[in-house]
């Protein structure tokens, strides 16, 4: 079997679920694929979507942008000047909430820059990464440990004080399974961070099924303040705090303009991104992605 066909909702288990509309592969394939919606929890999730053996290609371009250090164009250029913001913010968040001190796993890490930002702050730093470029990338450019996915099930039980997923949840196939495995790997009291597309949020309203962030099917759940609230408690974790991406609305309203192909994307993504940023100033709710905090 090449895809996934789910018959009940990943994070309610009711079988009540509506396809809710096409979402189309702008970034490599072209192909449409499904969004269906949980109408007990109102969770969305890309329906029939490829399976581990088969994701690969999905993901098989030079300039897919966690994959690679691609800085050429506008768009990609802003991506890597909200990131430096970013790994700030991310630093200053993590410790407020789990100290300046303790072994952080990062579960996706791309080429390693938030490792490699938290190891010169102290941390002692490990790497989960599928794609094989990127994991080699991120060992040579910052001598971290880093591993292939396959590593996650054989780490020590409680041997982690903070675990991050920084837009990586959202791509992995074993919804459920993941979150009970960091569970237990999770010292007593230890912290998730998870930050993923709102799809509830300023941006994914105004393009509907052009959303730029719905990215399938390499983006396989498409999260909620409450959906992940619901998901988390379920495996044991308490939910802490959440905190806006507020920049991320910027960097979504450009793609999704380049993708419809409009003239002057990049110019009309800017008023559009400034306008989802203005809005989730005021209601975090609408913010492009949200980061939860999360307690064992």
């Amino acid at each position: 079997m090449d895809s996934i066909h789910l018959h009940t909702c990943p994070v309610c288990g009711s079988k009540n679920i509506v396809k809710a509309f096409d979402c189309k592969d702008y970034y490599a394939t072209q192909e449409l694929f499904e969004i269906h919606r949980c109408s007990t929890c109102l969770f969305l999730f890309t329906q029939n979507f490829p399976n581990e053996a088969n994701i690969d290609k999905y993901y098989d371009t030079a300039v897919y942008i966690s994959h690679s250090d691609n800085k050429k164009g506008l768009v990609n250029k802003l991506y890597h000047s909200i990131r430096k913001i970013m790994l700030k913010q991310k630093a200053r968040i993590i410790t407020k909430h789990a100290g300046n001190t303790g072994n952080i796993l990062d579960i996706g890490c791309g080429i390693g820059y938030f490792l490699g930002h938290m190891k010169q702050h102290g941390y002692e730093v490990t790497g989960i990464e599928k794609n094989d470029y990127a994991r080699n990338a991120a060992i040579k450019q910052f001598s971290i440990n880093c591993y292939a996915s396959e590593k996650l099930n054989s780490l020590n039980k409680e041997s982690f004080d903070i675990i991050t997923f920084w837009h990586s949840l959202e791509h992995l196939e074993k919804l459920n399974e993941t979150i009970n495995t960091i569970h237990s790997l999770l010292k007593k009291n230890g912290t998730v961070f998870i930050a993923v597309p709102n799809a509830n949020s300023a941006d994914a309203r105004y393009y509907k099924e052009k959303w730029a962030a719905y990215d399938v099917p390499r983006h396989l759940w498409h999260f909620t303040a409450e959906t992940m609230k619901q998901l988390l408690e379920k495996a044991g974790f308490y939910i802490e705090t959440i905190y806006p991406m507020p920049f991320d609305a910027f960097y979504v309203a450009m793609l999704s303009e380049k993708y419809k192909n409009k003239p002057l994307a990049f110019l009309t993504g800017l008023f559009i991104g400034l306008w989802c940023f203005i809005k989730s100033k005021h209601q975090i709710n609408a913010s492009s992605s949200l980061i939860f905090v999360a307690k064992k």
